[in-house]
């Protein structure tokens, strides 16, 4: 079954797959710098929160390694800088700056032990590989664990793109959905476009269809009306960002799919790794939300279709409140309400076996 590389580290440079150029075309571009580390993140080039996140260590790495500084003394001075950079890119999702504190504890612990720049550098880079074979392995923990709650036969629904593009591995939603096809569930995946950047029907889409999983695009409000009458078994999105009571961010629209989900009896479900858990916040009002260029709503790739001069918001996120939420699918394990005891029982745990 396909599945999608959008990032990978190689001896020339960080490799992403251009994801505003898909379906229509397959490009990929080598990243040298740091600071173009950041722009393909600021501009998603690469997107989905744990994705994000490997780019973000990736972009750390790049940065130590070309570093023109001769001394530990200077490389600490650059260090900083590199890591400023890339948190400034996208302020919504956590694996960000999860995996950024990450390589900086590792930075920290390096040059205090260690002077040989050649170690450090070849060291950091080994971390940022790390992070991306964990993501891999989360992907197919979470992926066993959530498909027991899929149903057996017909139609499940899921919004954005939380498959092998957003994190890098199989997907968080999406693994969910691939894992439970695998071992024999006859789904068929309702996906809405998600405007305005269209990820669902550009790349969800995309990885559904060469993965031979069966599919139908809708329109963002449609989904009401599918809820109502299409005997939808299931819905499983992915998140950006989890607050300890289980207040959800993810890509905007969710929100609305879980009411209407709440209305017509329909399972709502999370699929997000431990790394997406902010649990220093205690509900979803303290999420940031990111707010994109008005462009990207008054425009599909470079066309206008809004009267010129005309305001346009665009949040890229929003936040469902956890009590429409059925559960949360975690590489270590399921967690349900009370979310603020289930989900910290869970970020202090070890992993849990997952049912093959």
């Amino acid at each position: 079954m396909y599945v999608a590389q959008p990032i990978e580290w190689t001896e020339l440079g960080v490799v992403m797959l251009d994801q505003r150029k898909l379906p229509a075309e397959e490009i990929s571009y080598t990243y040298t710098d740091y600071r173009e580390v950041a722009k393909a993140i600021r501009e998603m080039v690469i997107r989905g929160a744990p994705a994000i996140g490997v780019a973000a260590a990736m972009g750390v790495a790049l940065g130590v390694q070309k570093s023109a500084a001769k001394t530990i003394e200077e490389l600490q001075g650059e260090f900083p800088l590199i890591c400023e950079a890339l948190a400034k890119t996208r302020p919504t999702a956590v694996d960000l700056f999860w995996a950024l504190e990450r390589m900086k504890a590792r930075f920290a612990e390096l040059t205090q032990s260690n002077t040989d720049l050649a170690r450090i550098r070849q060291a950091m880079i080994q971390e940022a590989q790390e992070v991306h074979a964990e993501k891999k392995a989360t992907d197919e923990a979470m992926g066993r664990f959530g498909a027991e709650f899929m149903p057996r036969e017909g139609q499940v629904m899921t919004q954005c793109n939380a498959g092998a593009l957003a994190t890098a591995g199989i997907g968080t939603a999406l693994g969910v959905i691939r894992v439970a096809y695998q071992q024999g569930r006859k789904l068929h995946v309702l996906v809405p476009e998600t405007r305005p950047y269209l990820q669902g029907a550009r790349l969800t889409a995309w990885e559904l269809h060469r993965a031979g999983i069966p599919l139908t695009v809708i329109t963002d409000n449609m989904v009401g009306h599918f809820l109502k009458t299409g005997k939808v078994g299931a819905i499983v999105t992915g998140a950006d960002r989890v607050a300890a009571n289980g207040d959800t961010a993810n890509k905007i629209g969710t929100y609305s799919m879980a009411v209407l989900a709440k209305e017509n009896n329909v399972p709502f479900y999370i699929a997000a790794p431990i790394s997406t858990f902010d649990l220093a916040i205690p509900g979803g009002e303290q999420i940031p939300i990111e707010e994109r260029s008005s462009a990207e709503v008054t425009h599909i790739q470079g066309v206008r279709i809004a009267p010129a001069d005309v305001a346009a918001a665009h949040p890229a996120f929003d936040v469902t409140p956890h009590r429409y939420i059925a559960a949360i699918f975690t590489e270590r394990g399921v967690a349900k309400a009370p979310y603020t005891e289930s989900l910290a029982r869970l970020a202090g745990a070890v992993p849990a076996k997952a049912a093959s």
